[in-house]
Protein backbone atom coordinates (compact mmCIF):
# COMPACT_ATOMS: atom_id res chain seq x y z
CA UNK A 1 0.00 0.00 0.00
CA UNK A 2 2.98 2.06 0.93
CA UNK A 3 4.45 2.00 -2.28
CA UNK A 4 1.60 2.38 -4.36
CA UNK A 5 0.68 5.66 -2.64
CA UNK A 6 4.21 6.81 -3.35
CA UNK A 7 3.50 6.16 -6.84
CA UNK A 8 0.46 8.46 -6.72
CA UNK A 9 2.07 10.80 -4.91
CA UNK A 10 4.90 10.91 -7.50
CA UNK A 11 2.37 11.02 -10.17
CA UNK A 12 0.61 13.95 -8.66
CA UNK A 13 3.37 15.64 -8.66
CA UNK A 14 4.46 15.55 -12.12
CA UNK A 15 1.11 16.39 -13.10
CA UNK A 16 1.32 20.43 -14.05
CA UNK A 17 -1.30 22.49 -12.36
CA UNK A 18 -3.20 24.17 -14.23
CA UNK A 19 -3.18 28.43 -14.36
CA UNK A 20 -6.37 29.76 -12.60
CA UNK A 21 -5.92 32.41 -15.63
CA UNK A 22 -6.33 29.71 -18.42
CA UNK A 23 -9.09 27.92 -16.12
CA UNK A 24 -10.90 31.16 -16.37
CA UNK A 25 -10.37 31.68 -20.10
CA UNK A 26 -11.54 28.18 -20.97
CA UNK A 27 -14.93 28.84 -18.78
CA UNK A 28 -15.36 31.92 -20.56
CA UNK A 29 -15.14 29.93 -23.93
CA UNK A 30 -17.30 27.28 -22.82
CA UNK A 31 -20.37 29.62 -21.16
CA UNK A 32 -19.73 33.00 -23.22
CA UNK A 33 -18.97 31.68 -26.69
CA UNK A 34 -20.30 28.28 -26.62
CA UNK A 35 -17.16 26.48 -28.06
CA UNK A 36 -17.55 22.88 -28.33
CA UNK A 37 -15.69 20.68 -26.14
CA UNK A 38 -13.34 19.78 -29.04
CA UNK A 39 -12.23 23.23 -29.73
CA UNK A 40 -11.99 23.65 -26.19
CA UNK A 41 -9.26 20.70 -25.18
CA UNK A 42 -7.47 22.53 -28.24
CA UNK A 43 -7.12 26.29 -26.20
CA UNK A 44 -6.02 23.97 -23.51
CA UNK A 45 -3.46 22.48 -24.77
CA UNK A 46 -2.45 25.56 -26.66
CA UNK A 47 -2.25 27.26 -23.48
CA UNK A 48 -0.70 25.34 -21.04
CA UNK A 49 2.79 24.36 -23.38
CA UNK A 50 2.72 28.34 -23.62
CA UNK A 51 2.46 28.22 -19.97
CA UNK A 52 4.69 25.90 -19.23
CA UNK A 53 7.33 27.98 -21.35
CA UNK A 54 7.04 31.41 -21.23
CA UNK A 55 4.56 31.82 -17.81
CA UNK A 56 3.38 33.42 -16.08
CA UNK A 57 1.23 34.37 -18.32
CA UNK A 58 0.19 37.67 -15.75
CA UNK A 59 3.63 38.68 -17.15
CA UNK A 60 3.64 37.40 -20.98
CA UNK A 61 5.59 39.42 -23.69
CA UNK A 62 5.68 39.59 -26.96
CA UNK A 63 8.95 38.49 -26.90
CA UNK A 64 7.65 35.68 -25.04
CA UNK A 65 5.34 33.74 -27.91
CA UNK A 66 7.65 34.65 -30.51
CA UNK A 67 10.24 32.67 -28.75
CA UNK A 68 7.33 29.83 -28.39
CA UNK A 69 6.18 29.92 -31.96
CA UNK A 70 9.93 29.63 -33.16
CA UNK A 71 10.65 27.10 -31.30
CA UNK A 72 7.91 24.69 -32.50
CA UNK A 73 8.92 26.04 -36.33
CA UNK A 74 12.00 24.83 -35.52
CA UNK A 75 10.68 21.30 -33.91
CA UNK A 76 9.00 21.11 -37.29
CA UNK A 77 5.09 21.80 -37.16
CA UNK A 78 3.04 22.73 -39.88
CA UNK A 79 2.16 26.04 -40.67
CA UNK A 80 -1.29 25.20 -40.02
CA UNK A 81 -0.61 24.59 -36.66
CA UNK A 82 1.52 27.28 -36.04
CA UNK A 83 -1.76 29.54 -37.58
CA UNK A 84 -3.90 27.34 -34.92
CA UNK A 85 -1.62 28.13 -31.76
CA UNK A 86 -1.26 31.87 -33.05
CA UNK A 87 -4.78 31.58 -32.89
CA UNK A 88 -5.26 30.45 -29.34
CA UNK A 89 -3.00 33.10 -28.28
CA UNK A 90 -4.59 35.82 -30.06
CA UNK A 91 -7.98 34.99 -28.37
CA UNK A 92 -6.62 34.58 -24.93
CA UNK A 93 -4.00 37.51 -24.33
CA UNK A 94 -7.29 39.36 -26.10
CA UNK A 95 -9.74 38.11 -23.62
CA UNK A 96 -7.03 38.55 -20.85
CA UNK A 97 -6.19 42.37 -21.58
CA UNK A 98 -10.21 43.20 -21.66
CA UNK A 99 -10.63 41.69 -18.16
CA UNK A 100 -7.26 43.61 -16.68
CA UNK A 101 -4.98 40.64 -16.65
CA UNK A 102 -2.70 41.84 -18.98
CA UNK A 103 -1.91 45.60 -19.19
CA UNK A 104 -1.63 45.39 -23.00
CA UNK A 105 -2.31 42.59 -25.61
CA UNK A 106 1.15 41.27 -26.68
CA UNK A 107 -0.66 39.59 -29.86
CA UNK A 108 -1.74 42.78 -31.68
CA UNK A 109 1.57 43.07 -33.25
CA UNK A 110 1.86 39.29 -33.78
CA UNK A 111 2.12 38.39 -37.74
CA UNK A 112 0.44 34.67 -38.69
CA UNK A 113 2.39 32.57 -40.92
CA UNK A 114 1.41 32.55 -44.70
CA UNK A 115 -1.57 29.50 -45.24
CA UNK A 116 -0.58 26.58 -47.02
CA UNK A 117 -2.39 25.65 -49.89
CA UNK A 118 -1.44 22.39 -49.37
CA UNK A 119 -4.36 19.82 -49.25
CA UNK A 120 -4.50 16.05 -48.24
CA UNK A 121 -4.24 13.40 -50.99
CA UNK A 122 -7.49 12.76 -52.35
CA UNK A 123 -9.73 9.41 -53.47
CA UNK A 124 -9.80 9.15 -56.86
CA UNK A 125 -13.47 7.58 -57.39
CA UNK A 126 -11.59 4.09 -58.16
CA UNK A 127 -10.67 3.97 -54.56
CA UNK A 128 -13.87 5.00 -53.08
CA UNK A 129 -15.07 2.28 -54.94
CA UNK A 130 -12.43 -0.17 -53.70
CA UNK A 131 -13.25 0.95 -50.54
CA UNK A 132 -16.92 1.16 -50.32
CA UNK A 133 -16.63 -2.25 -51.87
CA UNK A 134 -14.01 -3.83 -49.49
CA UNK A 135 -16.03 -2.71 -46.84
CA UNK A 136 -19.34 -4.80 -47.74
CA UNK A 137 -17.19 -7.79 -48.18
CA UNK A 138 -16.23 -7.52 -45.00
CA UNK A 139 -19.34 -7.26 -43.63
CA UNK A 140 -20.39 -10.05 -45.84
CA UNK A 141 -18.07 -12.25 -44.45
CA UNK A 142 -18.95 -11.71 -40.69
CA UNK A 143 -22.10 -12.55 -41.45
CA UNK A 144 -21.55 -15.74 -42.75
CA UNK A 145 -18.73 -17.01 -40.86
CA UNK A 146 -19.51 -19.96 -38.59
CA UNK A 147 -19.85 -19.42 -35.97
CA UNK A 148 -21.62 -15.86 -36.48
CA UNK A 149 -19.75 -13.29 -33.98
CA UNK A 150 -22.55 -10.93 -33.93
CA UNK A 151 -21.03 -8.13 -31.94
CA UNK A 152 -17.67 -8.38 -35.08
CA UNK A 153 -20.69 -8.44 -37.66
CA UNK A 154 -22.16 -5.45 -36.19
CA UNK A 155 -19.11 -3.05 -36.06
CA UNK A 156 -18.24 -4.35 -39.93
CA UNK A 157 -21.59 -2.90 -40.39
CA UNK A 158 -20.61 0.60 -38.48
CA UNK A 159 -18.07 0.95 -40.37
CA UNK A 160 -19.39 0.44 -43.46
CA UNK A 161 -21.78 3.55 -42.60
CA UNK A 162 -19.04 5.34 -41.16
CA UNK A 163 -17.47 5.53 -44.03
CA UNK A 164 -20.25 5.71 -46.98
CA UNK A 165 -21.73 8.95 -44.54
CA UNK A 166 -18.30 10.83 -44.27
CA UNK A 167 -17.93 10.56 -48.15
CA UNK A 168 -21.80 11.23 -48.72
CA UNK A 169 -21.94 14.74 -46.93
CA UNK A 170 -18.31 15.74 -46.13
CA UNK A 171 -19.06 16.04 -42.98
CA UNK A 172 -16.47 16.55 -40.11
CA UNK A 173 -15.24 13.72 -37.38
CA UNK A 174 -16.42 15.11 -34.56
CA UNK A 175 -20.00 15.66 -36.39
CA UNK A 176 -20.20 12.14 -37.18
CA UNK A 177 -19.08 11.26 -33.39
CA UNK A 178 -21.84 13.55 -32.46
CA UNK A 179 -24.95 12.54 -34.27
CA UNK A 180 -28.21 11.45 -32.92
CA UNK A 181 -31.05 9.09 -34.14
CA UNK A 182 -33.09 12.02 -34.54
CA UNK A 183 -30.46 13.92 -36.75
CA UNK A 184 -31.71 12.32 -39.82
CA UNK A 185 -34.68 12.80 -42.20
CA UNK A 186 -34.82 9.26 -43.88
CA UNK A 187 -37.84 10.52 -45.72
CA UNK A 188 -35.51 13.49 -47.33
CA UNK A 189 -32.20 11.76 -46.87
CA UNK A 190 -31.02 14.77 -44.99
CA UNK A 191 -28.95 14.89 -41.72
CA UNK A 192 -28.90 17.55 -39.50
CA UNK A 193 -25.23 18.61 -38.08
CA UNK A 194 -23.78 20.65 -35.76
CA UNK A 195 -21.02 22.32 -36.55
CA UNK A 196 -18.07 24.87 -35.79
CA UNK A 197 -19.49 27.20 -33.20
CA UNK A 198 -22.65 25.59 -32.77
CA UNK A 199 -23.89 26.30 -36.01
CA UNK A 200 -26.08 23.98 -37.48
CA UNK A 201 -26.88 22.68 -41.00
CA UNK A 202 -28.72 20.14 -43.42
CA UNK A 203 -27.14 17.95 -45.57
CA UNK A 204 -28.32 15.83 -48.01
CA UNK A 205 -26.73 11.97 -48.68
CA UNK A 206 -26.97 9.43 -51.29
CA UNK A 207 -28.84 5.81 -51.80
CA UNK A 208 -25.73 4.11 -50.91
CA UNK A 209 -25.50 5.82 -47.89
CA UNK A 210 -28.80 5.50 -47.05
CA UNK A 211 -28.35 1.44 -47.51
CA UNK A 212 -25.47 1.58 -45.18
CA UNK A 213 -27.12 3.15 -42.65
CA UNK A 214 -30.39 1.66 -42.57
CA UNK A 215 -28.20 -1.97 -42.51
CA UNK A 216 -26.64 -0.70 -39.13
CA UNK A 217 -29.26 0.54 -37.73
CA UNK A 218 -31.27 -2.48 -38.06
CA UNK A 219 -28.91 -4.94 -37.74
CA UNK A 220 -25.72 -3.52 -36.15
CA UNK A 221 -26.51 -0.83 -33.76
CA UNK A 222 -28.99 -3.39 -31.68
CA UNK A 223 -26.56 -5.50 -31.18
CA UNK A 224 -23.89 -3.15 -29.57
CA UNK A 225 -26.30 -0.80 -27.69
CA UNK A 226 -26.77 -1.26 -24.29
CA UNK A 227 -28.17 1.62 -21.63
CA UNK A 228 -25.35 4.23 -22.05
CA UNK A 229 -26.07 4.30 -25.80
CA UNK A 230 -29.10 6.56 -25.53
CA UNK A 231 -29.63 8.28 -28.53
CA UNK A 232 -26.05 8.43 -29.85
CA UNK A 233 -26.32 7.05 -34.17
CA UNK A 234 -22.93 5.62 -33.96
CA UNK A 235 -21.58 3.42 -31.33
CA UNK A 236 -18.26 1.79 -29.71
CA UNK A 237 -17.41 -1.63 -29.05
CA UNK A 238 -19.03 -1.48 -25.74
CA UNK A 239 -22.01 0.73 -26.43
CA UNK A 240 -21.08 4.07 -25.78
CA UNK A 241 -21.17 7.21 -28.25
CA UNK A 242 -18.32 6.62 -30.61
CA UNK A 243 -15.64 9.03 -30.19
CA UNK A 244 -13.25 11.01 -32.56
CA UNK A 245 -10.12 8.86 -31.94
CA UNK A 246 -12.49 5.72 -32.61
CA UNK A 247 -13.50 7.13 -35.84
CA UNK A 248 -10.14 7.93 -37.53
CA UNK A 249 -8.28 4.67 -36.72
CA UNK A 250 -11.37 2.56 -38.04
CA UNK A 251 -11.16 5.13 -41.47
CA UNK A 252 -7.26 4.93 -41.45
CA UNK A 253 -7.02 0.89 -41.23
CA UNK A 254 -9.34 0.71 -44.29
CA UNK A 255 -7.74 3.05 -46.21
CA UNK A 256 -4.20 1.56 -45.40
CA UNK A 257 -5.80 -1.89 -46.59
CA UNK A 258 -6.73 -0.01 -50.48
CA UNK A 259 -2.40 -0.13 -50.79
CA UNK A 260 -3.07 2.54 -53.42
CA UNK A 261 -3.04 5.77 -52.03
CA UNK A 262 -0.97 8.10 -49.08
CA UNK A 263 -4.42 9.32 -48.20
CA UNK A 264 -5.52 8.65 -44.88
CA UNK A 265 -8.01 9.75 -42.06
CA UNK A 266 -11.59 11.13 -42.23
CA UNK A 267 -10.46 13.99 -43.17
CA UNK A 268 -9.75 12.81 -46.40
CA UNK A 269 -12.81 11.73 -47.14
CA UNK A 270 -13.92 15.39 -46.54
CA UNK A 271 -11.58 16.60 -48.73
CA UNK A 272 -12.30 14.01 -51.60
CA UNK A 273 -16.12 14.49 -51.66
CA UNK A 274 -15.76 18.47 -51.97
CA UNK A 275 -13.05 17.87 -55.00
CA UNK A 276 -15.27 15.40 -56.66
CA UNK A 277 -18.31 17.41 -55.94
CA UNK A 278 -16.53 19.90 -57.49
CA UNK A 279 -15.51 17.94 -60.26
CA UNK A 280 -19.17 17.35 -61.11
CA UNK A 281 -20.25 20.59 -61.86
CA UNK A 282 -21.20 21.93 -58.01
CA UNK A 283 -20.78 25.48 -57.75
CA UNK A 284 -18.12 26.57 -54.96
CA UNK A 285 -21.59 28.10 -52.86
CA UNK A 286 -23.09 25.00 -52.59
CA UNK A 287 -19.81 22.92 -51.55
CA UNK A 288 -19.06 25.77 -48.98
CA UNK A 289 -22.68 25.35 -47.71
CA UNK A 290 -22.30 21.80 -47.56
CA UNK A 291 -19.02 21.81 -46.13
CA UNK A 292 -20.19 24.08 -43.21
CA UNK A 293 -17.10 26.63 -44.22
CA UNK A 294 -17.38 30.29 -42.89
CA UNK A 295 -15.13 31.35 -45.52
CA UNK A 296 -15.64 30.92 -49.41
CA UNK A 297 -11.79 31.29 -49.45
CA UNK A 298 -11.60 28.14 -47.57
CA UNK A 299 -13.63 26.25 -50.34
CA UNK A 300 -11.61 27.70 -53.00
CA UNK A 301 -8.60 25.56 -51.95
CA UNK A 302 -10.46 23.04 -53.83
CA UNK A 303 -10.16 24.29 -57.10
CA UNK A 304 -6.52 23.72 -56.78
CA UNK A 305 -6.88 20.07 -56.95
CA UNK A 306 -9.52 20.29 -59.64
CA UNK A 307 -7.43 22.41 -61.77
CA UNK A 308 -4.54 20.13 -61.48
CA UNK A 309 -6.85 17.07 -62.81
CA UNK A 310 -7.68 19.30 -65.68
CA UNK A 311 -4.30 20.06 -66.80
CA UNK A 312 -3.85 15.69 -66.32
CA UNK A 313 -6.35 15.13 -68.52
CA UNK A 314 -5.24 18.11 -70.99
CA UNK A 315 -1.61 16.77 -71.23
CA UNK A 316 -3.03 13.51 -72.06
CA UNK A 317 -5.43 14.32 -74.70
CA UNK A 318 -4.60 17.63 -76.43
CA UNK A 319 -2.29 16.91 -79.37
CA UNK A 320 -0.07 19.70 -78.85
CA UNK A 321 -0.50 19.75 -74.71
Amino acid sequence: MATSSAKTANTERTEPAQSPLITEFLKHLQHERGLSPQTIRAYRSDLRQLDAQCGPLERLGLSDIRRWLGDMHQAGLSRSTLNRKTASVRAFTSWAHRRGHLSEDPSVRLRTARRSTHLPDVLQHQHMDQLTAGLADQAAESASAQPLDPVEHAMHLRDAAMVELLYATGMRVAELSGLELASFETGRRMVRLLGKGNKERIVPYGVPAETAMRQWWETGRPVLATASSATACFLGRRGARIDVRTVRRVVDQQLGRLGTTAARGPHALRHTAATHLLEGGADLRTVQELLGHASLSTTQLYTHVTIDSLRDAYGQAHPRA
